[in-house]
């Protein structure tokens, strides 16, 4: 159940984050609730994911590493945010660095 625990975190925390996105700062408060709920819901599912035995080293890189993705992508889709190259190769790097991490 660590893997499942791990995996909820990481969707309700881009689900957050895009959702952050969304109240436009602070002018469309009512997209500021699932904003709460999908971070309280994150921070739970990681505690879940620590309590199961993951270590943390793990559970935290591959939950920042594959959020920074998943939220940048979906934010590329949803709003037409940019993707330059370089954009791509900074997550290249997030994703090694963390795979160099994990390994090591």
């Amino acid at each position: 159940m660590t893997w499942v625990w791990l995996l909820l975190a990481i969707l309700a925390e881009v689900a957050g984050t895009l959702c952050l996105r969304a109240a436009d700062g602070l002018r469309r408060r009512l997209w500021l609730i699932p904003v709460v709920v999908g971070y309280l819901a994150a921070f739970t599912f990681l505690a879940m994911s620590l309590a199961e035995g993951m270590p943390i080293g793990v559970a935290y890189g591959l939950w920042t590493a594959t959020g920074i993705v998943l939220v940048a992508l979906s934010a590329r889709v949803i709003w037409r945010d940019a993707i330059t190259p370089r954009t791509l190769v900074g997550m290249a790097v997030i994703i090694v660095g963390v795979m160099l991490v994990e390994m090591g």
